[in-house]
């Protein structure tokens, strides 16, 4: 990452982290979900939409969650 990538990323991430964070609690956990659920309506199948990335994220850290913390039916 260069200066001035980490200049902009300083100046973004305050508006961003509270979008795009870890969970650690089932609310947390939620509100993630109603984020994807909202980008989902926004981005569709859009591969190259710009938000689609956002959203691929958002997935992987609601999947991670729900490995961790929702037990497998069986």
């Amino acid at each position: 990452m260069t200066t001035h990538e980490l200049e902009t990323v300083t100046q973004v991430w305050p508006k961003m982290a509270p979008l795009l964070f870890v969970p650690q609690s089932e609310h947390d956990y939620e509100h993630l979900v109603q984020i994807l659920d909202t980008l989902i309506d926004v981005v569709g199948e859009a591969e190259d939409h710009p938000l689609a990335s956002l959203m691929d994220i958002i997935s992987v850290l609601i999947e991670r969650y729900e490995d961790e913390h929702v037990p497998e039916l069986t």
